[in-house]
């Protein structure tokens, strides 16, 4: 089991476990600039429900890279309004994570090998010391220390190897400032690169550790990628924090990760959805359905299995198991539960009575 640390704690931040025996928690990023919104509260504002809203999906963390000056001012003030840990991604200029600290930042990601001078690492932990802020190291395959990059290439090490080395390199510093608030990340975009340099780390190191693969691409090619990754690792309880990198939404990533982290038992409870892929039989829009009503249903606090089918074939049959189901024939729909139909309605009537029934789980 890994050490246990804190992200969270000053102001109104909800303050979050990482490690030990905390559940493993999800993360996203933010995927665009906030650069003005210090000073524009109407934009805020629609960005923090923005925020409520990836957290009744099931995000724990939301990550807001840094570029600039500018940019450390907006989140300082998102972060003052805001209950979810947010994490500063700081690259190149260590000077900007000290101006996020003045802020309630909950985390700072740093990848130390490319912030400069040692004084410039020891310059941010001095802060987050002060101010009870956790760091992240990240490792990126695309950014390895030289040397670690001419023995890959000499063939004496492997990429994952020399993942794993780096990161160690990174944590040796921490330590040696005694430091130990810390999250270690090792991302490839290989899947095989990744699960190999966490393997590498974790058996060397109770740190506990951020996995993702990085760049994974579209929504489908980055959600087969992560669930080969993530259900390898954490079937050997390697990972603490997960995040789905997508070329998609922050809401398909938090989603994506709740499902991943639910199918390998890492997660219970909520509103679990079962449709059907739909076929030549089309009776019911099983895919317009599902897109309408999937975020709300995850959002529920319900604990139940919800069934979209789109024909008597498959529903209630094939959805028997589900708390409450719905499938279509033509101009009608029947809502079902536990397999027994409850109801036989209009299909133009589905949603209005789908919530009835719903609510009177």
């Amino acid at each position: 089991m890994t050490r246990k640390i804190y992200l969270g704690g000053k102001g109104i931040t909800r303050r979050i476990a990482v490690g030990g025996d905390a559940p493993v928690s999800i993360q996203t990023m933010w995927k665009e600039s906030i650069v003005g919104l210090d000073a524009d509260e109407k934009k805020r504002g629609e960005l923090l429900q923005k925020i409520a809203t990836l957290q009744t999906l099931g995000c724990d963390i939301v990550r807001f890279a840094v570029p600039d000056r500018e940019s450390a001012h907006a989140l300082a003030a998102i972060a003052a309004e805001c209950s979810m840990p947010l994490v500063a991604d700081i690259h190149f200029d260590y000077r900007l994570a000290l101006e996020c600290l003045k802020g309630n930042i909950a985390a700072i990601r740093i990848n130390p090998g490319n912030i400069g001078k040692r004084e410039n690492v020891e310059a941010v932990v001095n802060g987050c010391l002060k101010n009870g802020v956790a760091i992240r190291i990240g490792v990126n395959s695309g950014s390895l220390p030289k040397d670690l990059e001419a023995h890959v290439a000499a063939g004496t090490l492997s990429r994952a190897e020399a993942l794993a080395r780096s990161a160690f390199r990174e944590v040796r510093v921490f330590e040696e400032l005694q430091f130990d608030q810390v999250v270690v990340s090792m991302k490839s975009s290989s899947v095989k690169e990744t699960i190999e340099a966490n393997e590498e780390f974790a058996k060397q190191s109770d740190i506990p550790l951020h996995i993702g693969v990085t760049e994974a691409g579209p929504l489908i090619t980055g959600v087969v990628k992560s669930t080969l990754a993530f259900s390898s690792l954490l079937e050997k309880s390697i990972g603490s924090t997960i995040r789905v990198s997508l070329s998609s939404t922050p809401e398909n990533e938090v989603i994506a990760a709740r499902e991943i982290l639910s199918e390998c038992g890492k997660r219970t409870g909520g509103v679990k959805i079962v449709s059907c892929p739909r076929c030549g039989r089309l009776g019911f829009d099983v895919h317009s359905f599902v897109e309408k009503w999937q975020n709300e249903l995850l959002a529920m606090n319900k604990d139940v299995t919800v069934a979209v089918m789109g024909c008597v074939v498959n529903g209630p049959g094939e959805g028997r198991h589900a708390d409450i189901g719905i499938a279509g024939n033509g101009d009608k729909a029947i809502i079902f539960k536990k397999g027994k139909i409850v109801r036989t309605i209009a299909a133009k009537d589905a949603d209005t009575v789908f919530r009835e029934e719903l609510d009177s789980l």
